[in-house]
């Protein structure tokens, strides 16, 4: 721990402030409350100072603060066009990335990791620091990228950094909005958005990224595109990657990962030197409904996120579990494994107890559920068990041994390990075969003697099955979602607007006095139904075996790109809208798509460019 007389050392020139030493003294006497891993981090900074890991340059870090303070302005909302105001914490952190050194004189750290509850000014915050690399930095040439897992995602920090420029008298003269990106011509410099994608980041030269959302980045895709572009920013002299997010829910992702490096560098157990992760979570979930706690996950309370808002926030938490697992993930920044979650953690935790097996239970009665899937998601058989007055849970799982890669690179979830360990049987090719479902309710009675009471279904293409286990014996129960309403929206869709829109609904309603909630319930649901509208041009991308081994994810990033939209939207003008379907019976000219009722094979990116830009010719005239 740092003396006062090494502390004084430190401080930087009496003339000038250094936030670092007010935020750490002010944490230090209890006036600003963080949790344990910020407590940690600047423990770090000022032990690296003393022993001159590093170098702290005042003026660099004043730079980019002042840069900011006098530049930037608030784009929206009450403080709309005022300059921004940074608080101490922001300053701080601006101290950390700015003014911290290398023997060489360079920024230090490169990998800026920030976990922060929402409403806490992130979005406002990275535009500015993309203002400051883009402007203030020196950087000749410089390219910035905002990367989200959608391009609506990522335009959200890409159009806040273009409403700071319309408001500069002084930059907006210099700077063009392309169609591509928006240019400052005097440095050669450009920002572009980009969705994410390990193919298309790759060949980037980034001076700063933005990671916005990370927690939502999924699976290897996540893991591969952070990665390409940190080996891009590798040329660069002093860049940084800035990633910034709320929790979220995805395992295994590049979030996962980079708490993992942030948690070990914090506790000392890495060699890394060039991450600087902001870690803003609460310490306590117990006190996740706790206001003092929350300040941890929350250091702009008070200024963006108003105590009132977060105590309504709490109350509608408290009587709803999944709210209450919205709350935790996006306020106090604590990873949760579901939003749907229906069981606490700890109730859960608290379940597991003496391991026992199938063969414990014979003659034993049970009540059994089956959720069933076709390709994409897991089909599960259940059994809850009664013996000796407790309650016990199996469970086991089928998935189409074609699909296991994919599962696996969607979900971030090392399906094949399940597999080996018995839980995950892999069912048919493409679809899941039913009939082993059926096979392991018929184990349960004639290999384990257990003998199940009721057996309950969503008759969602459940129909042969049940007719199966009916015939075999099992008394079915059908627990079907919304008052078996599928055949009704999918005529209600086909008949009105081609998607279920609020006038369907209460057009629905209307018919059959079933609440609206209900009825969304189902439609949203359901992969079949649309809730968005479609275009004049529905562009149906393929996405089958035959098109897939072609590049039909070529032709998909093509069609994003040049429509400007993301999969399920639609242009606006009203024109196109597209989506990827699993097959379109089109696999001799692969990779294939279809624009209404028109199929288009043997496609390539500039194939796809011509198309779409003949229909735009034609509607223009």
């Amino acid at each position: 721990m740092a003396n006062k007389k090494q502390v004084a050392d430190i401080s930087g020139d009496a003339n000038m402030d250094n936030y670092i030493f007010r935020y750490y003294q002010k944490i230090k006497d209890g006036s600003i409350i963080t949790g344990k891993w910020i407590v940690l981090l600047y423990e770090y900074i000022i032990r690296g100072l003393e022993e001159k890991a590093f170098e702290f340059d005042q003026k660099k870090a004043n730079r980019a603060i002042e840069f900011i303070e006098t530049q930037c302005r608030h784009s929206e909302g009450k403080l709309a066009p005022n300059l921004l105001k940074l608080e101490l914490w922001q300053k701080a952190l601006l101290s950390c990335m700015f003014g911290i050194v290398d023997k060489n004189g360079n920024r230090h750290f490169r990998e800026v990791f920030v976990v922060i509850g929402r409403k806490n000014g992130k979005t406002l915050l990275a535009s500015a620091i993309i203002a400051y690399m883009l402007y203030g930095d020196g950087e000749y040439g410089a390219r910035g990228y905002c990367v989200a897992p959608k391009v609506a995602q990522a335009d959200i920090v890409y159009s806040a950094f273009w409403r700071t420029v319309l408001l500069n008298k002084k930059l907006n003269p210099k700077t063009k909005h392309r169609k591509s990106d928006i240019y400052i011509e005097e440095s050669n410099s450009s920002l572009q958005k980009i969705a994410l994608s390990d193919r298309t980041s790759d060949g980037f030269n980034p001076h700063i990224s933005v990671q916005d959302e990370i927690a939502a980045w999924s699976g290897d895709k996540g893991i591969k595109a952070y990665e390409v572009l940190k080996s891009g920013a590798g040329a660069r002299e002093q860049p940084i990657m800035f990633s910034i997010s709320t929790s979220g829910y995805i395992n295994d992702g590049i979030y996962d990962e980079l708490v993992k490096r942030s948690t070990r560098f914090l506790l000392g157990e890495s060699k890394e030197t060039r991450l600087l992760p902001f870690l803003y979570m609460i310490d306590e979930i117990d006190k996740w409904n706790d206001i003092n706690e929350l300040r941890k996950s929350n250091p702009n309370l008070g200024v963006s996120v108003s105590v009132d808002y977060l105590l309504e926030e709490i109350a509608i938490a408290e009587g709803s579990l999944s709210k209450k697992a919205e709350f935790i993930c996006k306020y106090a920044c604590l990873k949760q494994n579901s939003s749907l979650a229906w069981l606490p953690a700890q109730v859960v935790n608290g379940a597991s107890g003496e391991h026992m097996k199938l063969e414990d239970f014979a003659g034993c009665y049970c009540v059994g559920g089956i959720d069933l899937s076709q390709t994409r998601d897991l089909t599960a058989c259940t059994a809850v068990i009664e013996k000796g007055g407790k309650l016990y849970v199996f469970a086991h799982f089928f998935l189409p041994a074609e699909r296991i890669d994919e599962a696996t690179q969607k979900d971030g979830i090392p399906y094949m390990a399940y597999v080996q360990r018995g839980f995950l049987t892999l069912s048919g090719d493409n679809f899941v075969d039913y009939h082993d479902c059926f096979r392991w309710f018929t184990d349960l009675v004639e290999k384990y003697k257990i003998l199940p009471l009721k057996v309950g279904y969503d008759r969602y293409s459940a129909q042969y099955l049940v007719q199966d286990m009916q015939a075999y014996g099992f008394h079915m129960d059908d627990v079907y979602q919304g008052e078996n309403l599928y055949g009704v929206i999918q005529e209600t869709q086909g008949i009105l607007e081609g998607y279920i829109s609020r006038g369907s609904v209460e057009y629905i309603t209307e018919k059959t006095g079933i609440p609206s909630s209900r009825i969304m319930g189902v439609a949203s649901f359901y992969a079949g139904f649309r809730l968005k509208p479609v275009g004049k041009y529905r562009i149906m991308v393929c996405m089958g075996t035959a098109c897939h081994v072609n590049g039909a994810e070529r032709i998909g990033d093509t069609v994003q790109r040049v429509l400007g939209i993301d999969e399920g939207d639609v242009t606006a003008d009203g024109f196109f809208s597209w989506e990827e379907v699993a097959c379109l019976g089109c696999c001799s000219i692969a990779p294939a798509m279809m624009i209404n009722d028109t199929a288009y094979g043997t496609l390539t990116p500039d194939k796809v460019q011509k198309i779409i830009d003949s229909i735009r010719e034609e509607e223009s005239k």
